[in-house]
């Protein structure tokens, strides 16, 4: 019998839950759990959360993701735009989908929201697969700019800009 994964959004009542499994999720990688954990809970108090996801499997918190707000110019004009950092996926259910569902869900609930751009900071073999670009990014100068620095159109149909530049939510720029 497969468990069904559940995506809602996450509430207040998910904090100790999400803080938890982004501390399990990235226990012994480079950027370290601690930061991450601290990252969410920056952007979400100053306000630059834009959509915060969980997954659930048989009522357990086994995934969240994070979209935040970003300042972004492109071709002169103000766009809106959304910083995907981090996902995070319960140890032992990496590797099932769960990522890519509410990545995938959370591109949407952008799209609905008016989103026009989001940019990652990323593995280069895995958020291709959702339409992110370093091409698209290296027209754009950001803190962050680099070989794992990436972007994407939310409307797939939409031009790309020629230039311009992206600032990640404040918080970024306050994680020692």
């Amino acid at each position: 019998m497969s468990e069904e994964l559940g995506i809602r959004a996450a509430t207040a009542a998910d904090a100790k839950a999400v803080d938890a499994l982004i501390r399990a999720a990235f226990a012994g990688t480079d950027f370290g759990h601690q930061g991450e954990a601290e990252l969410v809970r920056m952007i979400e108090a100053d306000g630059d959360a834009l959509v915060s996801l969980v997954a659930e499997r048989c009522g357990d918190i086994v995934g969240h993701v994070l979209f935040s707000r970003m300042d972004v110019e492109a071709d002169g004009d103000a766009v809106a735009a959304a910083g995907l950092a981090p996902v995070s996926v319960a140890p032992d259910r990496q590797g099932q989908g769960v990522g890519t569902a509410l990545i995938r869900a959370g591109l949407d609930v952008l799209r609905e929201q008016g989103v026009a751009m989001s940019f990652v900071l990323g593995h280069d073999d895995y958020y291709p697969r959702f339409g992110y670009s370093p091409r698209l990014a290296t027209r754009f100068v950001s803190h962050f700019s680099g070989p794992h620095f990436m972007a994407m159109m939310l409307d797939s149909a939409a031009e790309w800009p020629q230039g311009g530049r992206a600032d990640y939510a404040p918080a970024f720029g306050r994680l020692g």
